[in-house]
């Protein structure tokens, strides 16, 4: 889990520009087969088509260091950013952080929010049951967890985060049928952030706490979709 805020860490601006022919899309292909993000634990993650939303197709796709490391270690050096990850810093910080999830058994996939074919955020999807996060709140099997950062000033405060929480939130729901909720953990302080995830269909389970902070605990009901 990381150490800080999981929800929009969205109040900064981009990080330095990076070259298209290294930029991520939608249209890259998974993951080779053996590659966590395509395993059982999150459903084949790496193989889930893209959502249609408001704001175009969006697609989640697993983040590869050699092509993604630079572009994600200029969101984490964002001032605002860094307040609520705490991984500014030299790339080798990044790398570390997305070692630890593609090392794994894939209980936690990095990703690129790929917004109409431009990569723009920066999202973790982890099972929530299988994360430290579940010794802090009733866990039920498969939930799934969601953390977020939105990489550009020009992306932010026009309510593109609601429109790609809700279309994240759908895609878990509809890969992986096992899972009944899908939960967040936004620092309480990170107003807009928790303000977002209530636009997006999710409710507010309790205030829990956290080594790091103290959060609220977001969840988005698969029973209550229909309603939404």
């Amino acid at each position: 889990m990381p150490p800080t805020d999981p929800g929009l860490r969205s109040d900064g601006t981009l990080g330095r520009q990076h070259p298209p022919e290294r930029s991520a899309r939608a249209d890259d292909g998974p993951r080779p087969a053996l590659s966590p993000a395509a395993g059982p634990l999150l459903d084949n993650l790496a193989g889930w088509e893209a959502a249609e939303t408001l704001a175009g197709p969006f697609a989640l796709v697993p983040v590869r260091p050699d092509r993604d490391l630079d572009r994600i270690t200029g969101w984490m050096n964002d001032p605002a950013v860094a307040a609520f990850w705490e991984l500014a810093g030299p790339p080798e910080i990044t790398a570390a952080h997305l070692r630890g999830q593609l090392d794994g058994d894939g209980r936690s996939v990095p990703c690129l929010g790929v917004l109409a074919g431009v990569p723009m955020s920066y999202w973790e999807i982890y099972r929530a049951d299988l994360d430290p996060l579940a010794r802090h709140y009733p866990a039920r099997p498969q939930d799934t967890g969601i953390h977020l950062l939105i990489g550009g000033a020009a992306d932010r405060g026009r309510g593109l985060g609601t429109i790609l929480l809700r279309a994240t939130a759908d895609l878990v729901l509809d890969h992986r049928p096992r899972c009944t909720r899908v939960v967040a953990e936004p620092d309480l302080r990170n107003t807009a952030s928790v303000a977002a995830f209530r636009s997006a269909g999710f409710r507010c389970a309790g205030e829990i706490e956290l080594p790091a902070k103290r959060a609220a605990l977001m969840v988005r009901d698969r029973a209550r979709r229909h309603l939404l």
